[in-house]
């Protein structure tokens, strides 16, 4: 009998068992297709790649700039697309070693419950296997959701996966979705050479990211030719002859916008489908299997966690539930929340961890607030990335920092000293005596909380 057995081998279940492992506990992974799950192959690190392409596309556009005289001459997709394949099979053979090396089990095929303690595995070749485990951790992962529109289906549209397969580029895109994913591939596509169009039901792009950089975001990528549709709903889709045409609504009525490919980014749903949840009685919804705060299901033994439980679609947050749900089991811990911080991959960057302005006003907490700009920072200027700033939120009171939102050149590197801030309690004055390096982006964040406390040096 193992200790644990995960069903599912992406950033939930091969964290997880690679922790198991080093606990010392005999640990399985049960993986339909291949690991890394969604993230690694057909998500984060595929969309990544060629999130550096349209990087290294812009960047030869602003050459001239840096007094380099080039021409952007071609862009060769089915090198991008070999690019990006050869990236994710380096990581894939990575994890496949890490595995073995830490002597975790992998059984290749679906994982369907018997029990709190049984697993019946209809093994990819054709066999069928049993699997007794003290533990079983669900990590199923999740699956683009296609809303009930009319015409809106896998024939007609595209979702992330099949964009990210493309085999040329198209002329004019459409994006149903203005939320991360959908804001990321506008970009990309855009740097491209598509001609992007964003609808979004919202009032504005990224509804859930603090509204000054979602409004500022959208004022900048409108510069660079991407059009928003906002507060604009989609009726139907139609599938002509080499074009597919949408019908929308707004405030003005109905009227239509033509695209040659759609891509639809309305989400994401829980992947629960062919479990056995129903027959072992396990209690989930529309949203993903319920859990509590050790990510314990209603049945003892049988845990879930990731994308499947719904509290987070985020890969470094099933990493970390994977984590906290093993030392829990092995060393008997509570599971201890920690702040989830939130990259997207636009252009410029977008970073955020804590509470949002929005959030703090709407519960009506005394804070401040500070914002500097990446136009004061000497280190983006000679990047040639002068756009965007650091936002700091603190306790009006006690300065203890609330939340950080940053819009500018490597954020998603830069919110890590935000993540130290927000989970360990630091106050503004905490940041007085650590001397940050000169010239780098990081200043930007210290002078950022240093404003908060009226100390700020390079802010007027």
């Amino acid at each position: 009998m193992k200790d644990i057995t995960f069903i599912g081998g992406g950033p939930a279940g091969y964290v997880g068992a690679i922790r198991a492992a080093q606990l010392g506990a005999d640990a399985c992974i049960i993986e339909a297709d291949e690991l890394g799950g969604t993230c690694l192959n057909r998500g984060c690190i595929p969309t990544k790649a060629l999130y550096r392409n349209a990087e290294v596309i812009e960047l030869i556009k602003k050459s001239e700039e840096f007094g380099i005289n080039a021409e952007l001459l071609e862009i060769n997709i089915d090198m991008i697309q070999k690019r990006k394949e050869d990236v994710v099979e380096t990581l894939v053979k990575g994890i496949h070693h890490l595995l073995k090396k830490n002597k975790v089990e992998v059984i290749y095929g679906n994982g369907i419950l018997l029990d709190p303690q049984s697993i019946k595995v209809l093994r990819n070749d054709g066999e069928i296997d049993e699997v007794k485990s003290k533990n079983i951790i669900i990590a199923t992962g999740s699956k683009p959701f296609l809303p009930p529109i009319p015409g809106c289906t896998r024939e007609v549209v595209k979702t992330t996966e099949e964009m990210l397969a493309i085999d040329c580029i198209p002329n004019r895109v459409a994006i149903i979705g203005g939320g991360v994913i959908g804001m990321e591939f506008a970009c990309i596509l855009n740097s491209f050479g598509s001609e992007v169009t964003v609808v979004e039901m919202m009032n504005n792009i990224l509804p859930t990211v603090d509204s000054g950089i979602s409004k500022r975001l959208k004022v900048m990528l409108k510069k660079r030719g991407i059009k928003f549709m906002t507060g604009t709903t989609v009726k139907n889709i139609r599938d002509e002859v080499d074009v597919k045409v949408i019908t929308v609504e707004d405030k003005k009525g109905e009227h239509e916008l033509i695209a040659e490919e759609i891509l639809v980014s309305t989400g994401r749903v829980p992947n629960v489908d062919k479990l056995g949840l129903d027959e072992i009685g396990i209690v989930y919804d529309g949203k993903g299997i319920k859990v509590n705060e050790n990510y314990s299901t209603n049945i003892d033994h049988i845990f879930a966690i990731g994308d499947v439980n719904g509290e987070s679609m985020l890969a470094h947050a099933a990493s970390y539930q994977a984590v906290k749900v093993v030392e829990h089991l092995l060393e008997d811990k509570d599971v201890v929340p920690s702040p989830v911080p939130g990259c997207i991959f636009t252009s410029p960057e977008v970073a955020t961890v804590g509470i949002t302005e929005d959030e703090a006003k709407k519960e009506g907490l005394a804070y401040v607030t500070n914002q500097f700009n990446f136009s004061a920072n000497g280190k983006a200027l000679t990047l040639g990335e002068g756009e965007g700033f650091v936002k700091v939120i603190a306790d009006k009171e006690s300065h203890q920092i609330l939340g950080v939102h940053i819009m500018g050149p490597h954020a998603s590197d830069l919110i890590n000293e935000g993540i130290l801030a927000v989970e360990k309690g630091l106050k503004a004055e905490d940041f007085t005596s650590i001397i940050h390096p000169h010239p780098t982006l990081g200043e930007a964040f210290h002078e950022a909380v240093l404003g908060l406390i009226g100390e700020a040096i390079h802010q007027v």
